[in-house]
């Protein structure tokens, strides 16, 4: 768990390196932020109608084999792109192809990769896995942000996009050296009684897409945990565009004012992913609490009267955040059985895609509706207010057991506990 750590760490410097530096070069190419935006909007798209195929890989497939493979394709990839740049040969068709196909691989990539990590460790400490994952993509992105300007000013665009290639290979390589523990999820045997041929009409009956679909749908928690994570999604979260304009507008910051706001914005990610990697059992009534406790942090960032306290707002809303997204992936990742995951994981990559493409659109129509604090205290109010009535509907339809009192023996009022229970 160590060395894959260690390995995703460094992926993921070299991912955010690569992220911010394609935006910088896609202006360079055309001068344009609406085809940044394109850029953006291509290589998420796949995940919108590839996710459920490639879960459904990832369940079909040896979990360490597809992840190798995954990873070393995104490597080409990034080393291809590198040598265009180098070459003065990528034109905007070229960069869009291949963020098209660098979408399509990570459908595969993201679940294996999430799945072999939750492997490494035994079943009871998988949340914690998971909390450390979300420790190592926060500190990766500080870093990989930060390096990506002096990797430009010193080494030039293409060695940015090297530096991602070689770090996928270095995930790549480490990959055939993990053990997944004994009686990982990953490691559930099939059954594999009947005739070779019995056994490959199983196979391929287990393995259906649209198996993954029917028990996501029927499945109470996921669909509850999917619409709390899609209002929040698309109401609030989304603090690089709704705190950007608070602080350049109404509070009168600068540029680097805002550059201030996202540090403290990171470090509360980062505090939050080492408080989740203590979670043990982390439920969707969990999720719930944290996303409705910073929705209504939310509503108090809209109104701060100074930059100051919105900084001091600003660390809890990140934390509760990352908790909550910790507490959330938990969930998702180890409420399927062991056939189903990837699959599961497919499904909910193709329903955030839906809220990462039409989030950021919907949020900008409303803060050109009610302003940017409008946008949050309205959008915070929204997420607080249909979450607690979420609880309130479930209470009504599961009310709680009342304990009876009864006296030693009192078989009846025993009964009468038991019935209600």
């Amino acid at each position: 768990m160590r060395w894959w750590s260690l390995a995703n760490f460094v992926s993921n410097a070299g991912t955010w390196m690569q992220l911010t530096v394609q935006n910088l070069l896609v202006l360079q190419i055309t001068g344009s932020a609406a085809a940044t935006g394109l850029s953006m909007s291509v290589q998420a798209a796949p995940a919108l109608f590839v996710s459920l195929l490639g879960g459904a890989a990832v369940d079909r497939w040896p979990l360490r084999v597809t992840a190798a493979v995954s990873q070393a394709l995104l490597g080409a990839v990034a080393a291809a792109t590198a040598v265009c740049v180098a070459l003065d040969r990528l034109d905007m068709t070229t960069l869009l192809v291949l963020a098209a196909v660098t979408g399509t691989i990570a459908t595969v990539d993201g679940p294996a990769c999430a799945l072999l990590g939750n492997d490494l460790v035994p079943v009871e400490d998988v949340p914690s896995a998971i909390g450390v994952g979300a420790l190592v993509h926060n500190a990766g992105r500080l870093a990989g942000t930060a390096l990506a300007g002096v990797t430009v000013g010193f080494l030039g665009t293409a060695a940015a996009y090297a530096a991602n290639g070689l770090s996928f290979l270095f995930v790549a390589s480490v990959i055939p050296f993990l053990r997944p523990v004994k009686g990982a999820p990953g490691r559930t045997p099939r059954a594999d009684a009947g005739s070779g041929a019995e056994r490959g009409r199983r196979k391929h009956d287990e393995m259906t897409v649209r198996q993954g679909l029917s028990f996501f749908a029927r499945r109470p928690r996921l669909v509850a945990l999917a619409a709390v994570t899609g209002i929040s999604a698309v109401f609030g979260r989304n603090y690089g565009l709704t705190l950007a304009v608070l602080v350049t507008g109404p509070l009168a910051g600068s540029a680097g004012s805002f550059g201030t706001v996202s540090t403290v914005l990171a470090v509360g990610g980062i505090l939050g992913a080492v408080l989740g990697a203590r979670l043990r059992r982390p439920s969707v009534r969990l999720v719930g609490a944290l996303a409705a406790g910073g929705a209504l942090l939310q509503v108090a960032a809209g109104l701060s009267p100074s930059l100051a306290v919105l900084l001091v707002l600003v660390l809890p809303m990140a934390v509760v955040e990352s908790l909550s997204d910790t507490a959330g992936t938990a969930v998702l990742q180890t409420d399927p059985p062991a056939h189903l995951r990837g699959r599961v994981l497919g499904v909910w990559g193709s329903i955030g895609t839906v809220w990462g493409l039409g989030g950021p659109p919907a949020l900008g129509l409303l803060m050109e509706l009610a302003g940017a604090r409008g946008a949050l205290v309205s959008g915070g109010l929204l997420i607080a207010g249909t979450i607690g009535a979420g609880f309130v509907a479930r209470g009504r339809r599961h009310p709680r057991a009342v304990a009876v009192p009864t006296r030693p023996g009192d078989l009846t009022g025993r009964a009468a506990l038991g019935t209600a229970a």
